[in-house]
């Protein structure tokens, strides 16, 4: 645990662990720009649409393992398990000779993923106590920023210099810089003797993959998966994700609010995308979107330097959500691109507001057998809102992009009522 300033070796695990996790962050941006010349190699087989819905849904569905292995085995070693199975799949996609490879590829890809983000969080968690890693967490939220800003840039040059191929390629170098940063890393070793939730995991993968790819015959597989997850749950001596955490207010709130977060704040950005790019090309609507994902990591910065210095934690998503309602409320008023890029700067700060304050809550009353858990339900909440929102939006956007900011007024109202529900436990300075 760091008391103090952090030492050199100290300072190399912190670099190490937020070089994964922009590794991951980077991954979901970057292949949108090569994804026409994937198709054109692969003789434009249908396959590569799955080159990011599988990355995505491979993370979401193996968080919560991740986050129960850190808590049963140490939290470094799954670390570096999730780390290296990355790197694998960096390998696997970047050598595919065919795009169901490279499909499985990216699910190795994504499932590593998904250990990276459970794993960095909870070991902030174990560093820290929760007034000091407050700061710290503020840098997820610069590398989600730093990350969609660079990602289809990166994606775009390596993709026209060195190929495709390459933007797998290159995670080589700078994930096995990682792993050398994080052998610094000082974490407790435990094992714990318990059995592994084999059915809660796969009734919680079945739940996951039917809610996010949202077809009527997944949607009902998602439900009966989620019914006999609670019931397998209930009984399990080990559960993948422990049905006690609800019993915590914190945690629930913190959960809902995840998943209205997502769905308002994440699952609206293709659709604003499209938006800003009705009268231009690609390029400037991708730089129109460059003042918001500005405004998200200058409010997620500051915000977590104003909770690590009071310990109060509550009025950030408060704020976010009346931000961003103001902000909905606005672009269904207002015309012309100054107030609506001044309507979406509002829309990213209010974003910045709630990335990770809601992890840092439900950290700070988490038992420390239970962080993983804590985090991966956090996470698995904020990705089911995220995936929620691209299809259920697009019913509201057939009646055009103002459709969409309508439907996000009863979202965002009901995500600030539910943010006042969130208790007021100010940020511990001791674990």
């Amino acid at each position: 645990m760091i008391t103090t300033a952090p030492s050199r070796a100290q300072k190399a695990a912190l670099i190490g662990l937020f070089l994964s996790v922009f590794l991951a962050m980077l991954d979901a941006q970057v292949v949108a720009t090569a994804l026409p010349r994937v198709a054109a190699e692969f003789g434009g087989t249908g396959a590569y649409a799955w080159v990011t819905t599988a990355y995505l849904l491979a993370g979401s569905v193996t968080a919560p393992v991740h986050g129960k292995l850190g808590d049963v085995f140490g939290r470094k070693r799954v670390l570096l398990g999730a780390l290296a199975l990355f790197l694998l799949g960096s390998v696997a996609c970047g050598l595919a000779p065919s795009a169901g490879l490279l499909v499985a590829g990216r699910v190795l890809q994504g499932a590593g993923s998904g250990g990276l983000f459970v794993s960095v969080g909870a070991s902030l968690g174990e560093m820290f106590t929760p007034r000091e890693g407050a700061k710290y967490f503020g840098w997820f939220s610069i590398c989600f920023a730093v990350a969609s800003l660079a990602g289809p840039v990166v994606g775009g040059l390596l993709t026209g210099v060195a190929g495709w191929r390459s933007i797998f390629l290159v995670n080589l170098p700078l994930g096995l810089l990682a792993v050398v940063l994080l052998k610094s890393l000082d974490l407790p070793r435990r094992r714990k003797d318990a059995p592994f939730d084999f059915a809660g995991v796969v009734l919680l993968g079945a739940t996951i993959t039917g809610f996010t790819l949202l077809t009527p015959w997944s949607i009902a597989l998602g439900a009966a998966a989620a019914v006999a997850f609670v019931l397998v749950e209930r009984r399990a001596k080990a559960p993948v994700l422990p049905l006690r955490l609800f019993r915590d207010r914190t945690f629930t709130v913190s959960a809902v609010l995840s998943v209205l977060a997502g769905f308002a704040f994440l699952g609206s950005i293709n659709y604003i995308a499209v938006f800003l790019q009705a009268d231009a090309g690609p390029a400037e609507g991708g730089l129109r979107l460059v003042p918001m994902t500005i405004a998200v990591a200058v409010s997620s910065a500051v915000a977590s330097r104003i909770i690590a210095r009071t310990g109060h934690y509550r009025w950030a998503p408060q704020l976010s959500m009346a931000l961003g309602l103001l902000a909905m409320l606005g672009l269904t008023t207002v015309h012309g691109l100054p107030l609506v890029l001044s309507c979406l700067v509002v829309f990213g700060l209010a974003a910045g507001l709630n990335l990770q304050v809601l992890a840092m809550a439900t950290q700070n009353t988490a038992p420390a057998a239970d962080r993983g858990a804590v985090a991966a339900g956090v996470n698995l909440a904020r990705a089911l809102g995220s995936a929620l929102g691209p299809v259920a939006l697009g019913f509201a956007y057939r009646a055009g992009t103002h459709g969409v900011f309508l439907a996000l007024l009863p979202v965002l109202a009901l995500a600030l009522v539910t943010a006042f529900a969130l208790p007021h436990v100010p940020l511990r300075n001791h674990h």
